[in-house]
């Protein structure tokens, strides 16, 4: 394989080899060969934020004089390039890098400087006319930046794709309610009998946990709505147009439909993660709500015929290499893990969130790749687990048929002959396999009518006196 041709740069470090073809430059190029830890990139959603940001930085800049309206609109042109993905195999950073993000943003400010020098008739490499710190970073520093950016792109990820993937399966469970009401099963606590529930009444309670799941991407939408935009360096604006931030973060809510707001308190802003940390404590919560969901699904389909067996879960594919017919509940699987795995990158960003140190956080592009991996993996398996399981799961006779030999139907019994007789009645009737009904017509008063009315399960899933 023959060498790739390089073009010689020169930095305020010195000079440096750039492959020839790249649009990032010598800065991206040094991150490139300091931090070659894994495969993992910042990804579309991030940069389409930091695009956005530096577009609407070239807009400002222009209106308030400060970048010549010529550079400017070739900035604002090659930004759209990059907000667009045309550029996305130019950002080659790891996510392992420094801790502030500044390689990552220099990467966006070099590729758009690049691609604006090509638009202009320049070499590619020049840093002119149009440069990247000079003129696309104007106003800004990576410690205000790449926090911002982390905010934007997972703010709008939230409300474009989670708050609508978590609303899709709410309404999927709730129609399943719907069906399912009039199905009466025993209820189980403690993993054993307890007394009867409707299927449907199941399947409202994770309908509500999906409710308030969507309530807490909602609140954690509002934590990340706010951005440190504006502080520059250390949160003085140092170097920075009084009115820059409050403009470009106004443009902002209008490219992305956002109610963004600027930090009341840059020197807070800068120095912590805590917005982060907050946010993804509440993904975490919605995934530990998506866990009980799925472990749920998984054992009321278990069997069919040795398990539990009340509802069957759609067949998406075969189960096993060597058992002819086995179907496995892998959709249900694969949210458990996507579960697994937010609340993993939850314990990251925690740890990020406590890596503040002065006037800055060391940990931001970490906690930026897990909280819009969490954000992404809980849009798509909210989406993928209502369209390829719950859409198409239907009951069995089971549930219904085994209610009446559940032993915790004597609870009916105890307001009318008292706990210990009833707790006597279930005892022997557990003792002997019979049920509650025979028991209790052996050795009580009640007749056969007055226990279908007192056993009667329906009568069981309401209150009643």
């Amino acid at each position: 394989m023959p060498p790739r041709k390089m073009r010689l740069e020169r930095d305020s470090m010195g000079e440096l080899e750039v492959p020839a073809q790249a649009y990032y430059g010598g800065n991206t190029r040094r991150a490139e060969l300091n931090f070659p830890i894994s495969n993992l990139r910042l990804g579309r959603s991030f940069i389409k934020a930091i695009g956005q940001i530096k577009q609407s930085a070239a807009f400002v800049n222009r209106d308030l004089g400060a970048i010549e309206p010529d550079i400017a609109q070739a900035i604002i042109a090659s930004a759209g390039r990059v907000i667009e993905g045309e550029f996305d195999d130019q950002f080659v950073v790891d996510v392992f890098q420094t801790g502030s993000g500044t390689s990552t943003n220099m990467n966006a400010n070099e590729v758009i400087s690049n691609v604006a020098i090509e638009s202009l008739g320049g070499t590619i490499g020049s840093r002119t006319p149009v440069h990247p710190n000079d003129h696309v970073n104007k106003g800004q520093s990576s410690n205000d930046v790449f926090p911002s950016a982390i905010h934007l792109a997972a703010a709008v990820s939230i409300k474009d794709n989670l708050i609508p993937a978590l609303q899709e399966l709410e309404n999927s469970l709730r129609e399943k309610s719907t069906e399912f009401w009039g199905i009466v099963k025993t209820g189980r606590t403690h993993l054993q009998d307890a007394t009867p529930i409707r299927l449907g009444q199941e399947f409202l309670g994770y309908a509500g946990q999906l409710e308030l799941g969507r309530k807490r991407a909602e609140k954690a939408l509002a934590e990340l709505s706010v951005l440190a935009l504006g502080g520059t360096a250390v949160g003085t604006g140092i170097g920075m147009h009084p009115e820059f931030s409050s403009r470009v973060i106004t443009r902002l809510g209008e490219l992305t439909g956002l109610i963004l707001s600027e930090s009341t308190n840059h020197f807070q802003a800068q120095s912590t993660l805590d917005a982060i940390v907050s946010a993804s404590g509440e993904l975490k919560s919605v995934a530990v709500g998506m866990l009980k969901i799925s472990n749920d699904l998984r054992w009321l389909g278990s069997g069919p015929r040795a398990g539990i067996g009340e509802i069957k879960l759609p067949e998406v594919q075969p189960g096993s290499s060597i058992m002819p017919g086995k179907v496995n509940p892998v959709i249900a699987e694969s949210v458990a893990m996507v579960s697994a795995q937010v609340i993993g990158n939850d314990t990251t960003i925690t740890i990020a969130g406590q890596s503040g140190n002065f006037e800055l956080n060391v940990m931001m592009p970490v906690a930026a790749h897990n909280i819009l991996e969490s954000i992404e993996l809980l849009a798509t398996s909210a989406k993928n687990l209502a369209r390829q399981c719950i859409n198409g799961l239907t009951a069995t006779d089971k549930g219904p048929e085994m209610v009446m030999e559940g032993l915790a139907i004597c609870t009916a019994l105890a307001p009318i002959i008292g706990y210990d007789a009833a707790a006597a009645i279930a005892h022997e009737a557990s003792q002997n396999g019979e049920t509650i009904k025979e028991v209790a017509l052996r050795v009580s008063d009640l007749t056969s009518a007055q226990l279908d009315k007192i056993l009667d399960p329906l009568s069981m899933t309401e209150p009643n006196e």
